[in-house]
């Protein structure tokens, strides 16, 4: 199977392992392609707690498997990247209705002891609320802003009433939960300044597991080795990422260091965006140093950043993205990378001005101007990446995993041992 790691098997664990109930989580998603609920599930498996997420399905998946102790569902429903309006709203609905039947029928031989349901979309949360009637505790984890992601997909929308439906459906998905989960600060801030209650907010940082990255394991290529600086991009191809403004600053880069010192540009990922960006690096004249590898599981990600030289994390500011933090910063950071970064709220929040180099966004010139200093200065690139490591650490998976897990124990009300 595709991006999955081994010690799996198909099938569900018993609903009485040890003297814990379940917890199901919710996620309109593809499970091994969401880092963050993966993430979740293990840890709470980790901690002695079953997990049961419900996502997505692919062709060819199994309907039922076992994936690192978590009990994944997958329902018929596949996801339609880059499609209109229409098309993601028959999609959430669709999702949303197999969500309500698989969760009836779990919950009588499972009985969960907390519901988390992961944004996008909002009103997913409204599929569970079947199990909060039976005294079920329902958690709200908002990955991103969904007025804001709609705003920014879809620009031209300018009609009130759905944008108000939108804004709604998020205030009373708030309303509907017993508590919510923000992946950063400044996310948190934007929902009490909506009305939410501080008390019901909960920050847990969306933040790598940096154990998947660990630098041992890979060869340790010197920084433009033969010659060649190799950037590298993983994650979406889709107009939130402003990877043109990449394509744009690496044939800048390419012409400022000569033909001497040839220029690569590796995107490992898929979306909708691909074939614009192919026309674009051709129009570039670089369309021979551009490589294009397609989406590749969670685990050899960090064998793509070691072979190359530096970490670029692109993101189109605006509304909707200044509350978001990319984790590529983290998983090239941690794998000993240079990382260059768009500048946007929750990354300033987070990072130092003297560790992370930024740049404006939507500016290729600024772009390939930090991308050229670290390469023109060792000195720099080293202090750079230090303190960058640093903060990384800092901010890990480990200690958000401890306080998450600790998160839902006290939800759940049934904690039997002291296990962090």
């Amino acid at each position: 199977m595709r991006g999955l790691r081994a010690t799996r098997r198909a099938g569900c664990s018993p609903s009485g392992s040890g003297q814990r109930r379940p917890v199901c989580i919710v996620v309109h998603a593809y499970y091994d392609e969401d880092p963050r609920v993966r993430r979740q599930a293990e840890a709470l498996v980790g901690a002695g707690r079953p997990v049961d997420v419900f996502a997505l399905r692919r062709p060819g998946d199994l309907a039922s498997e076992v994936v690192d102790g978590v009990n994944v569902h997958r329902l018929p429903v596949q996801r339609h990247q880059g499609a209109d309006l229409s098309t993601y709203l028959r999609e959430y609905l669709t999702f949303f209705g197999r969500v309500v039947v698989a969760l009836l029928r779990s919950h009588p031989t499972r009985r969960f002891a907390v519901a988390q349901v992961a944004s996008i979309p909002d009103f997913l949360i409204f599929a569970a609320l079947p199990l909060r009637v039976v005294g079920v505790p329902l958690v709200l984890d908002l990955h991103e802003a969904m007025p804001e992601m709609f705003r920014s997909r879809f620009p031209r929308m300018r009609n009130r009433l759905i944008l108000g439906l939108v804004d709604l459906q998020e205030r009373l998905a708030i309303r509907a939960a017993d508590a919510v989960l923000t992946a950063n600060h400044p996310f948190a801030e934007r929902l009490h300044r909506i009305g939410t209650p501080a008390g019901k907010v909960t920050v847990i940082l969306n933040s790598p597991a940096l154990q998947r990255f660990d630098r041992a394991v890979h060869p340790e290529r010197p920084f433009m080795a033969d010659e060649t600086l190799r950037l590298v991009y993983t994650g979406a191809l889709t107009p939130i990422y402003e990877l043109d403004v990449l394509l744009e600053a690496a044939s800048q880069v390419a012409s400022k260091l000569g033909p001497e010192q040839r220029v690569e540009l590796h995107l490992y990922g898929r979306g909708d965006s691909r074939e614009r960006l192919e026309r674009r690096a051709a129009a570039l004249g670089i369309a021979d140093r551009v490589f294009f590898h397609g989406r590749i599981p969670l685990e050899e990600v960090a064998g793509a950043i070691a072979a190359a030289d530096l970490g670029i994390a692109p993101t189109r500011a605006d509304r909707f993205t200044e509350m978001t933090m990319s984790t590529k910063i983290f998983e090239y950071a941690i794998m000993g990378k240079p990382v260059v970064a768009s500048r946007l709220k929750a990354v300033e929040r987070y990072f130092p001005p003297e560790s992370l180099p930024l740049y404006r966004s939507g500016d290729s010139r600024d772009l390939a101007r930090a991308i050229l200093t670290l390469v023109s200065d060792p000195a720099e690139r080293d202090v750079r990446n230090q303190r960058t490591e640093r903060r990384v650490r800092e901010l890990g998976w480990e200690e958000e995993a401890r306080r998450y897990v600790g998160f839902i124990e006290d939800l759940a009300g049934d904690r039997v041992s002291s296990r962090p």
